[in-house]
């Protein structure tokens, strides 16, 4: 927790950014009427012609807000079922140990965590994409990755309740519910990933990313092929490659979200297995179709509360802060004493 104070939401979630994945839309959602009025004109450029074609579109849209509104009770419900009955197939997975991470990812953390660390040395470890600040680095050792995705199989083919990773994927994981949050990927995040993002992000709160959302998703020839543009709800971004065999289903960068540009120029990237890659939450991305095969990624989003609760990354607006469960979306409210622009934001949390 950040200083000890619960972490909340905004009450954005329950309106903005719903993905009407038929038509590869975000739109933000009050009422039929305000949708018909804002979003009609790009519906009917998408396809979304006769009222029935709307109706559905409107139906989705319920659903997902109608969704978003059960959501605390259903995953503290389903992360109790999922304690209580899943049999764990590869339990040592669930606790990070040094063994599981890649002899030169404990390198660059050990350069970080160095007296003497700075930007361009840390670069020397990297490989960088263009001037976006899109880094890659090994992050796991490929046995640790095999073992990983055997475990997230077995999950998937088990009788426990699943939640969706989010609006726009249908297959994947939610590691909170699975368990992995407190003894896995928040350990990696402060231990390990932290003294990097300080280096190469610390106008994003690299240095005080106190909370995330951790997840698992997959992509298949018969289930999602790829992943529409889209910007994450994340001061900064974790996305590693797990395997398994894949063709295809290379990622794409444009410009920042709160920056767009009347013509985006866009850099696609290889996955490369065990290797993440690190990106601003705010860089608009997505996945191209895979041609064959089987892919899962492991998708950490970290959030600074010292950053976000000045302005919400989903509606751009100050928070309009709701209770939520476990990391919410990462923010936190103000302390009393908090004075903007004297103060270092990371050392409020």
């Amino acid at each position: 927790m950040s200083a000890g104070r619960p972490f909340l939401a905004c009450a954005c979630f329950f309106s903005d950014n719903v993905f009407v994945g038929r038509y590869g839309l975000h739109v933000r959602y009050r009422d039929e009427r305000q949708l018909r009025r804002d979003y009609g004109r790009a519906l009917r450029e998408r396809g979304c012609r006769s009222e029935e074609d709307f109706g559905a579109a409107l139906r989705e849209i319920e659903a997902e807000v109608n969704r978003r509104k059960e959501l605390i009770h259903q995953s503290v419900k389903r992360k109790a079922i999922i304690s209580k009955c899943y049999k764990r197939k590869h339990p040592e997975v669930y606790t990070l140990q040094d063994s599981f991470l890649s002899p030169d990812f404990l390198d660059i953390v050990r350069y970080c965590t160095a007296p003497d660390a700075h930007l361009h040395g840390l670069l020397r470890y990297l490989e960088s994409f263009s001037e976006k600040r899109i880094y890659r680095l090994p992050v796991f050792t490929e046995e640790f990755c095999q073992a990983f995705v055997d475990e997230l199989e077995n999950f998937e083919q088990s009788d426990m309740p699943k939640g969706r990773p989010n609006t726009m994927n249908n297959y994947g994981v939610l590691l909170n519910e699975l368990g992995m949050d407190e003894t896995f990927i928040t350990p990696l995040r402060e231990k390990y990933l932290r003294p990097i993002t300080a280096l190469l992000y610390p106008d994003l709160g690299g240095a005080c990313l106190d909370s995330h959302k951790a997840f698992v998703v997959k992509y298949s020839l018969h289930e999602d092929l790829d992943l529409s543009s889209h910007y994450d709800n994340a001061e900064v971004t974790l996305n590693v490659s797990l395997g398994k065999d894949f063709t295809e289903g290379n990622l794409y960068f444009g410009e920042l979200s709160q920056d767009p540009t009347p013509v985006p120029k866009y850099i696609e990237i290889e996955h490369v297995g065990a290797q993440g890659l690190l990106h601003r939450g705010g860089q608009i991305h997505g996945a191209l179709p895979i041609a064959s095969g089987e892919r899962w990624n492991l998708i950490v989003w970290m959030r600074s509360s010292a950053i976000r609760n000045q302005l919400c990354p989903m509606c751009n607006k100050k928070p309009e802060l709701v209770e939520a469960e476990g990391f919410g979306d990462g923010f936190t409210e103000d302390l009393k004493d908090d004075v903007l622009g004297t103060v270092d934001l990371c050392s409020l949390w």
